[in-house]
């Protein structure tokens, strides 16, 4: 067994759990968007479990710290440093984000010119209130060259227009130029604190002093993507103090306390911005990330609550969800639009909507995948069940 810890410090490391929580936040945020009411009251019942759908930017902050946790684990278990060079680091992100990014972007387009075709040259006109949800066939030549370019996330008027959920990438895009450029030399000069708290002065600066700019893009994600740098830093670092911090603090804990705070702070009546709530939810995802992956680096299952994360439809599912959370907004309203005028009670429409618009949805993007994200990938769909089974043989060595 201690060949097999020590073995995680010199081979690429597989934690399979990452990629179910991935899907299972994608899977979230699917469910979240899709539009079950027609206009008319729903059942008690139906409404409690519509309620349980509000936390949809609670997925969005799992990617980020998330993102920062996977791109700093191997800088932290190598030389400090990106492989490959600057250089080589932007074209692997490259490779891996934009592919599918503009693949959707251009399908959105088609959509876009055969709405426009069919309001033309037939009688059919769009129904906003048929095909409401996270899809706008109708956009601005600037509104494409904005996500054209990944700026869409830095201007009300654009970020939210074609596929709202794209606006997150564009974030996550700019991040990645962040991290070699600034993150990582003020980690390497002076340390993770300096670099958690800098990353979050930056983030909220424009809040504050130049009066909520660029707020669309929730510039404060910079501060949640060091959190995942910090868990990673935490987790895998050989500084003795790091190790000392990483044995003796109670993260499970700590995750736990975090995110219920964070639920907490939520209470509108609080006045609260939301930057503050969902830091709350990084440091509580940080958290989580390093008492997790001390569990299984140390070859010991998971809380029950957490195995959820490990169960293989959630590997799989997390294997494309960045297909998922890509083209799900399109399909989505297709999916309602056809569904809008069929004769339906609101109680059918909204059951209807879920079963048909959830495994649709996975479907097309489990084929988008194939065809825009699997081929540009280092770990396609086929390596899922190598690192499921390498999960396997870690727990019978114990």
């Amino acid at each position: 067994m201690n060949q097999l810890i020590a073995s995680t410090n010199t081979k690429k490391l597989h934690l399979p759990y990452l990629d179910g929580l991935r899907g299972i936040a994608s899977l979230y945020v699917l469910l979240v968007h899709i539009e079950p009411s027609v206009g008319e009251q729903l059942p008690a019942l139906f409404e409690i479990f519509l309620k349980t759908l509000r936390y949809g930017r609670i997925s969005v902050v799992v990617f980020i710290v998330l993102s920062g946790y996977v791109l700093m684990l191997p800088i932290v278990r190598s030389d400090g440093y990106v492989s490959g060079g600057l250089l080589g680091y932007i074209k692997r992100r490259s490779r891996r984000i934009l592919p599918p990014f503009y693949a959707t972007l251009f399908f959105c387009l088609l959509l876009a010119g055969a709405v426009f075709a069919l309001e033309t040259f037939t009688s059919f006109r769009w129904d906003k209130v048929a095909g409401v949800g996270p899809f706008f066939p109708k956009f601005s030549v600037r509104d494409f060259l904005a996500h054209l370019l990944l700026i869409h996330n830095l201007s009300p008027d654009t970020y939210m227009s074609i596929n709202p959920p794209m606006w997150t990438v564009a974030t996550e895009w700019q991040l990645y130029f962040i991290l070699p450029l600034l993150l990582l030399p003020i980690w390497r000069r002076f340390g993770l604190a300096p670099t958690v708290v800098t990353a979050f002065l930056i983030g909220i600066a424009p809040l504050y002093l130049l009066n909520g700019l660029f707020e669309t893009a929730s510039p404060w994600f910079l501060g949640l993507f060091a959190l995942g740098m910090a868990s990673a830093d935490i987790g895998f670092s050989q500084k003795p103090k790091l190790m000392a911090m990483k044995k003796s603090l109670p993260w499970g804990v700590f995750a736990i306390i975090f995110t219920c705070v964070a639920f907490l702070t939520e209470w509108k009546s609080l006045g609260l911005h939301i930057w503050i709530n969902e830091s709350l939810f990084g440091i509580g995802t940080a958290c989580l990330f390093i008492y997790s992956t001390e569990l299984l680096v140390n070859t010991k299952k998971l809380p029950l609550i957490l195995q959820i994360f490990e169960y293989p439809w959630a590997i799989a599912l997390g294997t494309f969800s960045y297909s998922l959370y890509l083209i799900h907004g399109p399909v989505l309203v297709l999916v309602r639009y056809f569904l809008f005028n069929r004769q339906m009670s609101p109680l059918m429409f909204g059951v209807t909507s879920y079963l048909l618009e959830v495994p649709i949805s996975l479907l097309v993007a489990y084929l988008f995948y194939l065809v825009f994200e699997r081929p540009f990938m280092s770990n396609p769909l086929k390596n899922v069940k190598l690192k499921m089974q390498s999960v396997d043989i870690k727990r019978r060595i114990i």
